[in-house]
């Protein structure tokens, strides 16, 4: 891989990570499963491996395709997305106050109201389609702007250049040192390498859940934070890697790293799909609404389509009949499957709001699609007979 031409993304995701082995010159990298590693005579470590909660070559290698896929100089993984959301809240200065969207992940949501809120974080709730409201909800001690697009599950669409430029002039606002600055991070579980490029539109963090399109196969937990550039902050998620330990296991890293090498493939497909989806359900009769930034009506298309290579392969919908109609339709699927998460190779159907805690704002009539990469005509019959069911009342 060298030379000064950037190599497309295909290329990079089949070698990234994927040196032959120096020991039995194998093109499949080995698994490293020791925890611990010999030390020289003189007490050194030769091959800069000393303990796998800190370091691990199988790890090593899925961090550094991370951070190359993204374009950026490193990456930390987690044992989970949301042990990678945690790490970089948790890297805050004491004392910090953050921006969030108002849909935003469950998962996010309880984190900061039920562990990290009573610690001391100050947390305020903004609808990111409004600049506006970002900027009136900056603080002097805003150090964080976290930015989720499109949202779950309603994939409301943020200008993401447009939150960069309202954190950097609120850190030109004062002599700010890097441990000050308006940091933004974006969770782009939803938008991985090639559907976005969050890097070149100036953030400072990219959050993922691993689990989802990265390995996209349903088949293991993980998560990563990349560092767009060198900050206070990303040091301080490192450590908090180290010294907590929620690190994936060796095998988890070398089956992402074996997802990885499709991982543009299978995008182009989940997006293919998705865009067919969403025309279908737009036409029918029994759908009251589509939320897919790919649509002429989505109030974020534009945005969407300036930031983004593609609107994605995820998608939500309400039903006419309310609540029952979406429990009815999600019942009579056949071909897809009822299941919480996404970005895999199957297609999900979600009954969204009854997941979610208690008070949550997701409409009772949506249902969240995790469009895979089957045939999109087999999808949409398969919906088709569902919302049939549904419209006549009757069970699967």
């Amino acid at each position: 891989m060298s030379g000064a031409r950037r190599l497309h993304p295909e290329t990079l995701a089949v070698h990234l990570g994927l040196e032959p082995d120096a020991a039995t010159g194998a093109i499949t990298p080995p698994i490293h499963l020791s925890t611990t590693f010999e030390r020289a005579a003189d007490g050194s470590y030769p091959h800069g491996y000393v303990y796998s909660r800190s370091e691990n070559p199988t790890r090593h290698a899925l961090e550094r395709a991370l951070a190359l896929l993204q374009g950026a100089p490193e990456a930390a993984a987690f044992a989970s997305g949301s042990a990678a959301v945690a790490a970089v809240f948790r890297a805050l200065p004491a004392g910090s106050h953050v921006v969030v969207p108002r849909d935003l992940y469950h998962g996010v949501r309880v984190l900061l109201r039920e562990h990290l809120e009573p610690a001391g974080l100050q947390v305020s709730e903004v609808d990111q389609r409004d600049l506006g409201a970002i900027e009136a909800a900056l603080t002097e001690h805003t150090r964080l702007i976290w930015v989720e697009t499109p949202s779950n599950p309603m994939l409301h669409v943020t200008d993401v250049a447009g939150v960069v430029a309202l954190a950097r002039r609120q850190g030109q606002r004062a002599d700010r040192s890097d441990d000050a600055r308006v940091l933004v991070a974006l969770d782009a579980t939803w938008t991985p390498p090639t559907w976005a490029d969050p890097v070149a539109l100036g953030v400072d963090l990219v959050v993922h859940a691993t689990t989802k399109y990265l390995a996209g196969h349903s088949d293991v937990l993980g998560g990563a934070v990349v560092a767009a550039r060198p900050s206070a902050a990303f040091a301080r998620v490192r450590a908090i890697q180290m010294h907590e330990g929620a690190v994936p296991s060796p095998f988890e890293c070398w089956l992402t790293l074996r997802g990885l090498r499709t991982l543009p493939h299978r995008l182009r497909a989940h997006a293919t799909n998705a865009a067919a989806l969403a025309a279908f359900l737009s036409a029918h009769a029994a759908v009251s609404a589509v939320h897919y930034p790919g649509l002429a009506e989505h109030p974020g298309q534009l945005v969407a389509a300036r930031q983004m290579g593609t609107p994605g392969g995820m998608l939500s919908f309400q039903l006419a009949g309310g609540e029952a109609a979406a429990m009815r339709v999600a019942g009579a699927v056949r071909l897809w499957r009822r299941g919480t998460s996404l970005g895999g190779v199957e297609s999900l159907i979600e009954h969204r709001a009854s997941i979610e805690p208690a008070g949550t704002a997701t409409p009772r009539d949506l249902l969240r699609l995790s469009v895979g990469i089957e045939h999109h005509e087999d999808l949409i019959e398969d919906l088709a007979q569902a919302l049939e069911q549904a419209q006549e009342g009757g069970p699967a």
